[in-house]
């Protein structure tokens, strides 16, 4: 692990953390940590050696144009890290963005797990994204998963009971488990005939969901719009291919006659008193004051 400037002294640090690769349909999770770093201008403080860890055959080292006096310049492939403190929070952020890595994912995941003591850090959320049957017209599901019960509870998330081939968000998960670190997973599951990245829909999902768990409003910039225009540009598509048009009007009369679970009011109390908590508003007789 190669640190930078020495590690910053954190206010209960809260690690979110995304990598390209099997983890990560159209880009969905990973564009959450970028668009993070840019909105709370994030210091990167650390990245791992990739030697250990990556296959250069496999994830090519870029080469670009640079001011340095040989007048370019390499990136390797990596995992790198950040810390940001957002607007008005009491508490600081460490981003992680990488890619899967290739090798000794065991060794990754214990380099990873020495740079979270070093920080302190109190809690890790994950994030990834799918390919999954569901239609570009609705919503798309994030669905979660938690270490513990305690924290399932919390969160309304399942203890995970997943079996099967899993990625390196799901050994992490448990690196964090074994360490005895508070970890959450969230998905979002993007629709498996458009793909291709970037998904913005997709991203914004998850952003949303983060704003639960972490208690505080998280910026959106454009991607409301970026998400508009994706899902515009898919209903042209579908316009012009019966088929495609005949599939996605399966999957959403499938979604439209699944039921959906009844919120009591002191949920919806509950969940409208922390959305107004994040944009600093109070709930009077007279309604919300946001």
């Amino acid at each position: 692990m190669t640190e930078f400037d020495g590690l910053p002294v954190l206010r209960s640090p809260v690690v979110i953390a995304a990598f390209e690769g099997w983890n990560d349909a159209g880009d969905a999770a990973t564009a959450v940590v970028e668009h993070l770093e840019l909105e709370w201008q994030a210091k990167p403080v650390a990245e791992i050696d990739p030697d250990d860890y990556y296959d250069f055959q496999v994830n090519r080292p870029l080469v670009s144009m640079s001011e340095s006096p040989a007048g370019r310049r390499i990136e390797w492939p990596t995992t790198r890290v950040s810390t940001c403190t957002p607007p008005g929070a009491d508490r600081d952020v460490v981003l992680v963005r990488g890619i899967e890595p290739n090798m000794r994912w065991r060794g990754f995941c214990e380099e990873i797990l020495e740079l979270f003591h070093a920080l302190d850090v109190e809690q890790v959320v994950l994030l990834g994204a799918l390919l999954a049957d569901t239609p570009h017209s609705r919503q798309f599901p994030v669905t979660g998963s938690a270490s513990d019960p305690e924290m399932a509870n919390k969160y309304d998330v399942q203890q995970t009971k997943y079996e099967g081939p899993t990625g390196i968000v799901g050994v992490l998960h448990d690196a964090c488990v074994r360490a005895e670190i508070p970890s959450l997973s969230y998905w979002a599951q993007v629709p498996h005939y458009v793909a291709q990245a970037p998904n913005p829909k997709a991203t914004l999902a998850l952003l949303h969901t983060l704003e639960n768990v972490l208690d505080m409003r998280v910026p959106m910039g454009e991607l409301a719009e970026r998400a508009s225009a994706w899902e515009s540009q898919v209903n042209e598509l579908a316009a012009s291919d019966a088929d495609m048009a005949e599939y996605i009007r399966t999957l959403e009369q499938r979604d439209g006659d699944e039921e959906l679970p009844q919120a009591s009011g002191e949920d919806l109390a509950r969940e409208f008193e922390k959305y107004l908590r994040r944009r600093g508003g109070t709930a009077g007789p007279g309604g919300p004051a946001v």
